[in-house]
């Protein structure tokens, strides 16, 4: 652990970013890990626009496949979702969770102010009315639409390479004005989520902390750093910060 403690005031807002790796522990496949699904997969064949409009079937079997994952029963939020749902329940301070994942082990934990940077597995998107809807079963090119009725428009609602990823004028508003920035299971290779921790550096006032099962690719921009497994360190560095503001 490089620790570089700096106490927070309880009234601290306080920005978390997550990837894949806070959701491996729970059973769910990452991406970019060795082995991970892009390592199976080519990225131009289930996920970007081009894909889609190419085969359709192809990129709804992919989709379909994660979404029967993420809801087996076997898979359930693991220690670090249910601390970092705690953290923002308990922290008298403002508490954004952003997430890459497209997982809802978050929202099961109990997280409330959460965005979906990337979008969500568990709902459908319409390419005609742009309705999003909860989706929780098998699509297909013949999936009917609940926000308009049509057929044949519906797509997961999962941003696609290429494609801007949700709220980021809110997640730069947080960044700039955030007292404590943390990043947890991420490979920080993806970006816009890479260049958070330059963000928060940028605005010269909040403090840094990558929490990671090894070091990312940006970990040398961090303050401090933490690494093991996010079901372990990120409960500790929770307790830390309720008890003691840093």
């Amino acid at each position: 652990m490089i620790r570089a403690n700096k106490p927070l005031s309880k009234a601290g807002r306080i920005v978390i970013l997550t990837g894949a790796g806070i959701s491996k522990e729970s059973g769910l496949e990452t991406f970019r890990d060795p082995g991970g699904i892009w390592a199976r997969v080519r990225v131009e064949d289930v996920a970007t626009p081009d894909a889609f409009a190419r085969d359709p079937q192809r990129v709804h079997a992919f989709y379909n496949a994660r979404r029967q994952g993420l809801l087996s029963a076997n898979v359930a939020p693991n220690p670090a979702h249910a601390a970092l749902a705690h953290l923002e329940a308990e922290w008298p301070g403002e508490v954004l969770l952003v997430t890459q994942n497209i997982d809802d082990l978050h929202e099961r934990a109990g997280a409330r102010n959460l965005i979906h940077m990337h979008g969500e597995i568990l709902t459908a998107l319409c390419t005609l009315c742009r309705g999003i809807s909860p989706w929780r079963h098998d699509m297909d090119a013949a999936s009917q639409c609940p926000a308009c009725g049509r057929a044949g428009s519906l797509r997961v609602n999962v941003v696609w390479f290429g494609e801007m990823p949700y709220e980021m004028e809110r997640i730069y508003r947080a960044l700039a004005a955030c007292d404590l920035f943390l990043s947890i299971g991420t490979s920080g290779n993806v970006y816009p989520a890479a260049g958070f921790v330059e963000e928060v550096r940028g605005a010269g006032h909040g403090h840094t902390v990558e929490l990671n099962l090894e070091p990312s690719q940006g970990h040398s921009s961090f303050a401090e750093r933490a690494y093991g497994r996010a079901s372990e360190i990120v409960p500790a560095f929770v307790t830390r910060l309720l008890e003691d503001g840093g």
